[in-house]
């Protein structure tokens, strides 16, 4: 087999099939890693959306917390 005029042996063949399934196996980890950073920052929101308007229903204010430990 050529490439780019350079001729390849069986492991030189392997050793750059194996890189371009590595570069591939790494796309899609990088895929679903974004993907959980963004489902748990949405989550995150969502969370503080939710105990945001309890604590306005109840009428805490995050504010009349004193000390360190609230």
């Amino acid at each position: 087999m050529t490439l780019f005029g350079q001729t390849l042996d069986g492991e030189q063949v392997f050793g750059l099939i194996s890189l371009l399934c590595m570069l591939g196996l790494w796309l899609v980890v990088l895929k679903r890693e974004r993907g959980y950073a963004r489902w748990f920052r949405q989550w995150e929101a969502d969370r503080k959306a939710r105990r945001d308007a309890e604590n306005a229903l109840t009428g805490e204010k995050n504010g009349d917390r004193r000390g360190p430990w609230g």
